[in-house]
């Protein structure tokens, strides 16, 4: 972290500045269908959690039966991970996002039906299958339509979604269930889908075939090195590199954090704090809403690091530090009272998204666009596979020992330990060719 180079001065930071400007705008319109899209995405992930103690009372379940319900998602989640990314590199972002959204639409709505554990199970398989193809697909689209100085920032508008997900959803979910049921909650919920859908046929393609994109976004959007052209990378050959470990090992250690806070944070204040339905939705609200601004000032952050000299080493991985740090006092959350708990999962979470936001753009970094999907479908695998691990393990934590205070200990340490990891497979983050 501690290579930097010279300040170029005002003048460079005018000039993108100016570049940026004349350019034209259309590409942020491609951020906005990427948010929503992961807007979606949050709210059909979220429901089933927001549900989780009408649904255990009605369905009937134990802490362990709910873990491997949640496992059952993060399971699928990997598994399509696995391939997802390489399907995206090969028919293309349009195509891929389209698939993908339609499966997990269908899956959302399909919970509806179900009336068992088991059937529970199966319907999260679904959605996790589906819903695989939204990050690998929408980092692919970003490194499509921006150059690498706003990609960090980007990032974290669209990953914002994630949060407004979380947000819009307890807001939705308990009027719908308290008004009709919790069935009629996940068909509403999956029809959002279908109905971005509709805009992303109509807006999307890449930026060279797209008709209402100026030549001079095209010329600032390809402003950074030309990439050699090269064959496709099979995963074999990019597990050899550091740089994916990196990624792998990063998305492992604390994607599962973040699958713990959105399955379980809803259990943990109904049990911790006796907050039912009706009563969840202000806490959730001020949590996401604290992830949003995690998210894009994460990404904004280091970008205005970079802009002002920084190299994008230093910069992507200062605001990694940061984050970092800031997610520590998460280990008193099971201690303190209420509103304290909540701000301190707040940030927390907002954190874990600033986290989150800069180390996907890595990918980016140094990677070729031709590899991105692939290693961020090999990440976003490692991090479910983690998901999978703590999911079960929380489930028998909970069932034997009623405390969360464990949970909260690893949330808080293992961001610094995953910077550790990462810095020293990657020392210095930069664009490399792959042989």
């Amino acid at each position: 972290m501690n290579d930097s180079k010279p300040n170029t001065g005002r003048s460079e930071t005018n000039f993108n500045t100016n570049a940026a400007a004349k350019a034209g705008s259309y590409r942020w319109t491609v951020c906005a269908l990427l948010f929503f899209a992961t807007t979606i995405n949050y709210i059909d992930r979220q429901v089933f959690g927001i549900l989780a103690p009408v649904l255990q009372k009605d369905i009937g379940w134990n802490e362990i039966d709910y873990g491997y319900i949640v496992t059952a998602f993060t399971a699928a989640y990997a598994i399509g991970l696995l391939f997802v990314g390489r399907f995206i590199d090969k028919v293309g972002t349009k195509i891929g996002y389209t698939i993908s959204i339609i499966l997990w639409s269908i899956a959302a709505m399909g919970h509806a039906l179900v009336k068992t554990v088991f059937g529970f199970g199966i319907a999260r398989f679904a959605l996790g299958l589906g819903e695989s193809g939204n990050f690998p697909a929408a980092i692919k689209a970003t490194a499509e339509w921006f150059p690498k100085k706003e990609r960090a920032y980007a990032t974290g508008l669209f990953n914002s979604g994630a949060n407004i997900g979380a947000v819009v959803a307890p807001l939705v979910v308990p009027w719908i269930t308290l008004t009709w049921s919790w069935r009629e909650a996940f068909i509403f919920t999956g029809l959002l889908g279908f109905i971005w859908l509709v805009l992303w046929v109509w807006l999307y393609e890449i930026p060279e075939r797209h008709k209402k994109v100026s030549k001079e976004e095209i010329a600032y959007i390809q402003s950074d090195p030309v990439e050699v052209e090269t064959e496709k990378i099979p995963w074999l050959r990019l597990l050899k590199y550091r740089q994916t470990w990196a990624f792998i090992v990063g998305k492992f250690l604390t994607d599962p954090i973040w699958w713990f806070y959105l399955y379980w944070l809803p259990k943990f204040l109904n049990e911790r704090y006796h907050l039912d339905l009706a009563n969840l939705g202000l806490p959730l609200i001020v949590i996401y809403t604290m992830t949003s601004i995690g998210s894009i000032g994460g990404g904004w952050l280091s970008g205005a690091f970079i802009k002002k000299g920084w190299s994008i080493n230093k910069g992507r991985k200062a605001v990694m530090l940061i984050s970092a740090l800031l997610i520590v006092p998460i280990v008193f959350a099971s201690t303190v009272p209420e509103w304290w708990a909540v701000f301190l999962i707040g940030l927390a979470a907002a954190s874990h998204q600033s986290w989150s936001a800069n180390l996907f753009t890595t990918v980016s970094d140094m990677f070729p666009k031709k590899a991105i999907g692939s290693v961020v479908g090999l990440g976003g695998m490692a991090g479910a596979i983690g998901g999978m691990l703590i999911a079960t393990a929380t489930g028998f934590i909970l069932q034997f020992t009623g405390s969360y205070l464990s949970l909260f200990i690893l949330a808080g340490i293992i961001y610094l330990i995953a910077l550790l990891i990462f810095n020293l497979l990657v020392p210095k983050i930069k664009e490399f060719e792959i042989a």
